[in-house]
This record gives structure tokens, C-alpha cells and sequence, in this order.
């Protein structure tokens, strides 16, 4: 990224415009400026709509998908799952680049100049506080793509992602270290923490951030930074405004539905309709689910000849960034690693009871008492890998736990990932690197 360009200011401000007369003004500076909070709404409803949608890519790279090599999509995400970032083909999707900075430049216009031109009002400080935390969001979701996982004895050496938080379109920039970017994700939801009016948003406009959605934030981003405490801390923050489960013996509203009583944030499409199309569910991923016990099983996957396809995503519906059952694991995660073991046991069990049927219920709660520490870990993980398959959180789950290793074949080739891998850390995009010398 050489610069933040016109183009990309301009296109940002001119969608936030429709339906405002007011930015049909050209000021004395050249410049369409929104003035009231009325104006500022727009530009942040902008800001979420455009938000990137770079999850499924990270599914392709994980354990969860096998890609339909008969379909001509296939050209498009084959190098995404053989790991292949570099002298890429054409026709290969990219990650996201500019448009994460295309919508940071939303909120830093937000941030920056909404905060001088609105008058004073609480419609304004939740305007405020949403930007600073999806500024934070946008970060945090950046350099869990292009940094390497959080590690507290080498993140001020390892290479970030840049930072920009003025609107200023000539800037070059560098890449800010991992520490750099979590200070600054966790600056701005401090920010946002004391500016942020709404408890909770209702669902329809459940994709914008509220007070709970902020905790549910901060309690992941906690986690990926191993502060058990805070994680902790903060989990339970969350649980204690919205601890509902679904419970899917009573219910077929999959849990990861933006109407359903788990969501907390939908704000991301996790599992977009062009991956769905081209893919089906990993044998590594179908086999873990007890298809008679597991009522998850039938919400998520769909037969399909000798394979299942993956039904939980593909449609706005399915937008979802942060929900309960998450609270509950990080809470379980936590409480492990505090060496508190009964207590993980139970904050567990309390999703399960909701996903099992009681006969199933009876027995994963036979088989998980005896664990010990290390073999409730795994278990933990295993069970993120059933509960959140196709959300988005795999590849972060691999990278930050044992990066193992990962076979995909593709054309008859079997192309391998190996344990620790240096690309469980994605390279910056070819065309990010083109523009920007000091990527």
C-alpha cells in the first residue's frame, strides 16, 4: 500500500452520501464533509457495509474444506488452499488489503473530524464509540491475517501490519510490530469502552458494536494474548449480560443465525456463498461429529452424494462476528489455564448440554471428568473445531495453539503444510507489496 489514494477517499465519502444532500456541498478545501451525527451514522453505516470478507479465504487454508476442482471456480481459491501466496496466478483470489484501509479511512474521518463537527449529544458518543472499536476489530482482524500469532517474548520484533489513524493521503507507511498493533487495538477499546451508550444492539442492526459486543471483543483478544485473567474477567463480563444458549434439542435456528439469543455481533459473512459453492466439508472436520448424539450435525452439514456440504453460511442470515457459546469456551480456556480445572469442566459442559442430546450429553460428561489438564485442552480445541466450524475461527485456533501440520490435495498432488509452518503467517498481498516498497 503506497498510499491511502484520493480514489479510495473518494469513493469512500461519496457512498456514505446517498441519501444526504449535505455532501453534495463541495467545501472551500475540496473536500465533502458530513457535519452531523445524522451524517456521521451514514459514513460509519458505510464503514461496517464494506467490511471485508476474508474468513472463508482463511477456511480454504485450514482442515474444514476440500475444494470441487470440477466446478471453474475452482482456478480462483486452488493456490488459497495449496498455500501458495506468492507469483500467484491471476485469477487467484486475494486477501483483503485495501479494503481494510478503505474502511479504516471511514473511521478515522469519524474519529478525527465527527468528533470535532457533531455537537454533543449521546447519538454521538456511540458513533464514536463504534468507530474506535471497529477500528480496533479491523486491526485485530488484520494482523491475526499478515503478523505472526501473539507471542509476549517476541511481539515487539515481529512484523505487524501498518497503522494509519490520520487522514492523511500521501502517507507511506511501515509495518507496525505485533505489539505495536495490540497496543493500539486495546487503546482503542478503551476508548470505545468509555464512549459506548447502547448495552446491546437488536437484532437487524446487530452488526454494530454495543457495550456487550465490546466485552466479547476484549475477551478474545485477551485469549489470543494468553492473559488468562483478563480473558477471564472479561468473558464473564459478557455472560453476565448475555449468558443464553440455543438449545438445539428444542430449536433448528443454528446458532450462528443473527436472529438467534447467541449473537452478540453480525457483523462478518464468515462463510461467504462463493466458498460455499466451490467447496464441501473436510472428512478431517465430519468425522469428529457424532452424527447420532451431535445435534449440530444436521444444522451445519447437508448430504451430498458421498460428501456434505456446509449449510450453516452462504447467506446474510449467517452474519456473525461474536457470540455466547464463544464467551463460554474462552471462559473454560481461561479457567484451565488458571488451574482451575473443575470449574473449566463446568463452564463447558454448559454449551454441551445444549448440542447433545441427553443420552449424547450423559456421555461426553462421562468422558470429559476424568481429564486431566493437558487432556481437556485438547478436548477444548476439538470442540471449538465442531461448535465454530466455518466461523472464521480455525485458521486463528491452528496458529495460535499447535500449528499442525495440514495435507490438501489438490489435482491429484498432495500439497502439505507443515507443522510451524512459516505460512500459517499469509503474506502480504502481491498487489500491497507492488505499491508500498516497504512492505
Amino acid at each position: 500500500m503506497r498510499k491511502i489514494t484520493t480514489f479510495i477517499a473518494i469513493a469512500a465519502l461519496s457512498f456514505s452520501s446517498i441519501g444526504c444532500d449535505r455532501f453534495l456541498d463541495i467545501q472551500p478545501e475540496g473536500k465533502i464533509i458530513p457535519m452531523s451525527v445524522e451524517d456521521y451514522r451514514k459514513v460509519l453505516t458505510s464503514a461496517y457495509s464494506q467490511y471485508p470478507v476474508h474468513k472463508s479465504l482463511t477456511a480454504l487454508r485450514t482442515d474444514e474444506l476440500t475444494v470441487d476442482e470440477s466446478l471453474n471456480e475452482f482456478n480462483v481459491y486452488r493456490e488459497i488452499a495449496m498455500w501458495k501466496d506468492s507469483n500467484n496466478d491471476q485469477a487467484t483470489a486475494e486477501f483483503p488489503w485495501v479494503t481494510f484501509y478503505s474502511v479504516n479511512f471511514y473511521l478515522n474521518q469519524i474519529i478525527n473530524e465527527g468528533s470535532k463537527t457533531m455537537a454533543d449529544s449521546p447519538e454521538k458518543k456511540q458513533i464514536l464509540g463504534e468507530a474506535y472499536a471497529l477500528r480496533a476489530y479491523l486491526y485485530f482482524d488484520m494482523v491475526n491475517l499478515y503478523g505472526k500469532p501473539y507471542n509476549s517474548a517476541t511481539a515487539a520484533t515481529d512484523r505487524g501490519v501498518p497503522i494509519s489513524l490520520e487522514i492523511d493521503l500521501e502517507q507511506v507507511l511501515k509495518p507496525s510490530s505485533v505489539q505495536e498493533v495490540y497496543n493500539q487495538v486495546n487503546a482503542d477499546m478503551a476508548k470505545a469502552e468509555g464512549l459506548m451508550v447502547e448495552e446491546k444492539q437488536p437484532a437487524g442492526i446487530n452488526y454494530r458494536f454495543s457495550k456487550v459486543a465490546l466485552k466479547a471483543f476484549q475477551a478474545r483478544t485477551a485469549l489470543y494474548q494468553s492473559d488468562w485473567n483478563k480473558a477471564l474477567n472479561y468473558a464473564e463480563q459478557t455472560l453476565a449480560v448475555k449468558g443464553e444458549l440455543s438449545n438445539l434439542n428444542t430449536t433448528a435456528t443454528a446458532p450462528n443465525h443473527y436472529a438467534s439469543v447467541e449473537s452478540i455481533l453480525a457483523l462478518d459473512n464468515a462463510f461467504n456463498i462463493g466458498v460455499q459453492n466451490v467447496s464441501y466439508a473436510s472428512t478431517e472436520l465430519t468425522s469428529k461429529y457424532n452424527t447420532t448424539t451431535d445435534k449440530r450435525f444436521s444444522l451445519y452439514f447437508e448430504k451430498n452424494g458421498s460428501k456434505y456440504k456446509v449449510i450453516k453460511g452462504g447467506t446474510t442470515d449467517f452474519r456473525v462476528s461474536f457470540r455466547t457459546a464463544e464467551m463460554y469456551f474462552i471462559q473454560s480456556e481461561a479457567l484451565l489455564k488458571l488451574n482451575r480445572l473443575t470449574e473449566a469442566k463446568e463452564a463447558l459442559l454448559k454449551v454441551l448440554k445444549n448440542r447433545y442430546t441427553p443420552d449424547g450429553y450423559a456421555t461426553v460428561q462421562s468422558q470429559i471428568n476424568p481429564m486431566n489438564t493437558s487432556d481437556f485442552m485438547n478436548f477444548i480445541l476439538e470442540e471449538r473445531f465442531r461448535e465454530f466450524a466455518l466461523e472464521g475461527h480455525r485458521w486463528m485456533d491452528l496458529r495460535r495453539a499447535d500449528q499442525r501440520k495440514i495435507t490438501h490435495k489438490v489435482n491429484g498432488t498432495d500439497y502439505i503444510l507443515q507443522q510451524n509452518d512459516v505460512r500459517y503467517t499469509i503474506e502480504f498481498p502481491m498487489s500491497a507489496k507492488k505499491n508500498n516498497p516497504l512492505l
